[in-house]
């Protein structure tokens, strides 16, 4: 099994960010809410801040407690919008439960959603379904015509990931993560398989066709390590390509997310 490294494809997105962002006596500003306690939410928060501080970017960040209620988020976001300082604002996911997540990230300007959640803004792509986009590519191998399933928590994940992948020529299709054992023919067929669910062992290599690329976008923190949803021991002897974790699709996320970051800083600017 080839390991896809994220690590390559978000250091060539970073390193022209940061030459850019050097040209600019103004620099970009980032905000990213983070509300409650999820470790592996805290892991991805601390390590966007790393990467946004080294190629220039200033970070500002707002940890608000679980028990912080909805209206108040939603306040905080509105400051942000009209804050001529911030260019991105990002509201870490999951939320605590009870959160409405639809409602409070409506409440993002489109014009600052970093994470390019909003359908408004076709030139800030989606990060997550971009980043693993990269990681697919970065394989080498001819997409067109492939087939490929998509292990989703979500409807709308599994769509916009899908719609990721057509545009490139891969037939696609979704499967939503408590459905699985229904599935094993579809997963056992792909050439392409997809898993962003934060389930570690979920994605067995007996499930996957020799050959295949998979792309393990789960994360789960589980006595102080990270685990993906790939079960990597059972992948380790098949042919093909696979993303670790950590290191696979968390580095290049972040890279995507800064690059939005700065486009949407460059449009405010031009």
């Amino acid at each position: 099994m080839k390991l896809l490294y994220g690590k390559p494809v978000a250091e060539e997105i970073l390193g022209r960010l940061k030459s850019e962002i050097a040209l600019h006596y103004q620099k970009p500003g980032l905000a990213v809410i983070l509300v409650g306690n999820n470790e592996a939410s805290k892991i991805y928060v601390a390590l966007k801040e790393k990467a946004a501080t080294e190629i220039g970017i200033n970070f500002f960040r707002h940890d608000l407690s679980e028990n912080t209620q909805e209206d108040e988020v939603i306040n905080l976001i509105k400051k942000l919008n009209a804050d001529k300082k911030i260019n991105g604002i990002i509201v870490q996911l999951p939320l605590p439960a009870g959160f409405d997540t639809g409602k409070i990230l409506a409440a993002v300007d489109p014009k600052k959603d970093a994470d390019g959640f909003c359908a408004e803004e076709k030139f800030l792509q989606p990060v997550f379904p971009h980043a693993i986009m990269l990681l697919i590519e970065s394989s080498g191998e001819k997409l067109e015509n492939k087939k490929a399933v998509v292990i989703a928590n979500s409807d709308e994940f599994g769509k916009t990931m899908t719609a990721t992948l057509s545009q490139k020529g891969v037939s696609a299709e979704y499967v939503i993560s408590g459905k699985i054992q229904s599935n094993l023919g579809k997963i056992g067929e792909a050439d392409i398989v997809v898993s962003a669910v934060g389930s570690p062992g979920l994605l067995k290599g007996q499930m996957c066709k020799e050959g295949a690329i998979i792309i393990d976008g789960g994360i789960e923190k589980v006595g102080g390590k990270v685990f993906g949803d790939v079960d990597f021991a059972s992948f380790e002897t098949k042919n093909g390509f696979l993303t670790p974790v950590p290191g696979g699709v968390g580095p290049v996320t972040i890279a995507c997310l800064l690059e939005n970051t700065f486009l949407a800083f460059k449009r405010l600017i031009s």
